[in-house]
């Protein structure tokens, strides 16, 4: 078996990302997200930001990458970008001759391949992992969970966000900008469904008014392995995280937490 291929001692390496852009009619920034196919055995109709697994071909092309990042992490960005365009048909973290149309083909042919260094040669693009900033880590280790992923998120943006997105509908069913408070409102209102790092990291974007606060906020925090545990408040048992994160709620009632 690929050492990658499934889980290991340190659970499954995945990574996704936070995509933002300006409101149409101004305001603060709105983000994207999807919905997960009720099929899938992670978080089957959650709504969710872009990504997935880091695949076997990611770690190559991040060993082969060289440059600053080590290549654990560079495969992690590098899944990133395959995914968001798989997923989306959004060219992230990619520089050269890109318009919407060169994009709607790579997207294709990626789906055909499954991997991104052929569609990089392909089109003579280039990665350009610059535009993703770290912003945080989740591992939610549990010995009675078969698949517990150890995922690393990203936030990039798109300005002006004037660009064409459009399901996969296999892992995906639907794509949406929203803002993350208005997720927020969303998933109180029951009209979609977040498990409980995502509703944590909706709450911290939502503290921010552009996409330069919430890059200076993730340059200015450390991004360190968050994994969430029980504690106890007023007699009930609490899912919690640290303090000191970056994150304004760090906790929320066991009983309230929507399992993946």
């Amino acid at each position: 078996m690929n050492e990658f291929s499934d889980k290991g001692a340190d659970g499954i390496p995945a990574a996704t990302v936070v995509i933002f852009r300006n409101a149409p009619q101004g305001g603060p920034p709105e983000i994207l997200m999807t919905i997960r196919s009720r099929e899938m055995v992670f978080a089957g109709g959650m709504a969710v930001f872009p990504g997935g697994r880091v695949d076997p071909a990611d770690f190559e092309l991040g060993a082969s990458m060289g440059g600053p990042l080590d290549p654990d992490e560079a495969a992690h960005q590098v899944a990133v970008v395959r995914e968001t365009l798989e997923e989306t048909g959004l060219a992230i973290g990619l520089s050269g001759d890109i318009d919407a149309d060169r994009a709607r083909a790579a997207r294709a042919f990626l789906q055909q391949t499954g991997e991104l260094a052929p569609v990089l040669d392909h089109f003579g693009w280039e990665l350009d992992l610059g535009q993703l900033v770290p912003f945080a880590r989740w591992f939610p280790k549990n010995e009675r969970i078969p698949r517990v992923y150890d995922t690393r998120f990203y936030l990039a943006d798109l300005g002006t966000g004037a660009v064409e997105i459009e399901a996969d509908l296999s892992e995906n069913t639907h794509l949406f900008w929203t803002t993350a408070q208005g997720a927020l409102d969303a998933a109180e209102q029951g009209d979609i469904k977040v498990i409980f790092p995502t509703r944590r990291n909706l709450e911290r974007l939502a503290l921010f008014g552009s996409f330069a606060e919430a890059k200076a906020q993730a340059e200015a925090i450390p991004v360190r392995t968050i994994t969430p545990f029980m504690g106890e408040r007023s007699g009930k048992t609490w899912l919690e995280i640290g303090e000191d994160l970056g994150y304004p709620v760090t906790g929320e009632p066991l009983e309230s937490v929507a399992r993946g």
